[in-house]
């Protein structure tokens, strides 16, 4: 880790400007992924921005019937509060995927959303990856890309995200509110998070020297809500891929109110033109849906199996969604 300069923030005023005032600062909030980051020299910003104590954990009702919580709270009290358990169950569930109990009291809201990828080639430094260092090639094009993005991808980058909350935060329609020198504003989550393109290291929607305040979702949806995560063990490990889904049920027909994936892309994916498409069997919801959410998916052949993984993954929490009916 090489040396930095540490600054406790005494105001949201005090932290934007001392953030915009020096290129490369960092925000430290839980420091669950910048600090080994940092260990491994990928990130070596030359100072951080302490934000903890500011007033951003707090959890409130709004006006619209939502909910907004603030860019601090910590994992474990967001997934635990009896409003989110009770009507958001689904974000609930993706957190609690998410990670090991001791890093869900330490990570935050805005850590989450602001976590960076697990992709193996981003970790070694000796190969080429275009998100931590631009032009320098992605070597998991052709390399060990089993577990890679197969939507949204570019020849720069096949990196995805590694959130569980965000993929759940998606389907909800969350807004992520920030804070900058020029003021406050809005970005609707399916905006946040950019697509790799021919930059791929421009991960979010997020200007210069801006921070995330608050995230906010709409009044609650009802409806039966099921986090479904396929991973390579059965201890906390990120998503080869996940579903966040809100499901209405009909006997034994079932209808996607809202439909998000993870582990597919560098950002979660939906498409709506999947969702509320009427009811049916949880095999022939999957099958119509999985056949338009992975329109134009551009698959490694190492990768490939997610195809048909997130399909029978969809198919799977269809059927948790009946089950949970019963």
């Amino acid at each position: 880790m090489k040396p930095f300069t540490y600054h406790r923030a005494t105001s949201l005023h005090d932290a934007v400007t001392t953030l915009a005032a020096r290129a490369n600062a960092r925000i430290i909030a839980g420091g669950t992924n910048l600090l080994d980051l940092m260990k491994l020299q990928i990130e070596v910003p030359q100072q951080l921005v302490d934000i903890n104590g500011l007033g951003l954990d707090t959890i409130a009702g709004v006006e619209n019937g939502g909910l907004r919580f603030g860019a601090m709270v910590r994992n474990t009290d967001l997934a635990a509060h009896q409003i989110v358990r009770q009507q958001y169950g689904v974000l609930t569930r993706a957190i609690v995927a998410g990670a090991s109990g001791q890093i869900r009291n330490r990570a935050t809201t805005a850590g989450n959303l602001m976590q960076r990828t697990r992709c193996p080639y981003f970790y070694g430094t000796a190969m080429g990856c275009n998100k931590r260092e631009p032009g320098s090639g992605c070597d998991a094009l052709n390399g060990i890309s089993s577990n890679l993005a197969i939507l949204g991808t570019s020849d720069a980058c096949i990196a995805t995200h590694p959130s569980d909350m965000a993929v759940a935060l998606r389907a909800l329609d969350a807004v992520v509110h920030v804070l900058g020198t020029e003021g406050e504003h809005s970005i609707p989550i399916a905006d946040f998070h950019r697509l790799p393109g021919d930059t791929p290291h421009i991960e979010t929607a997020l200007r210069p020297g801006e921070i995330i305040t608050a995230v906010e979702v709409p009044a609650p949806l009802g409806g039966v809500h099921v986090y479904r995560k396929v991973r390579e063990r059965a201890s906390y490990a990120f998503a080869t891929v996940s579903v966040a889904l809100v499901a209405r049920m009909d006997g034994a027909s079932v209808t996607i109110e809202r439909l998000a994936f993870g582990g597919l892309a560098a950002k979660p994916w939906r498409v709506e033109a999947a969702e509320r498409r009427g009811a049916g069997t949880p095999e022939e919801v999957a099958r119509d849906a999985a056949a338009i959410i992975l329109e134009g998916a551009r698959p490694t052949d190492r990768n490939r199996y997610k195809m048909a993984l997130a399909q029978r993954t969809l198919h799977a929490a269809l059927i948790d969604a009946q089950e949970q009916s019963r």
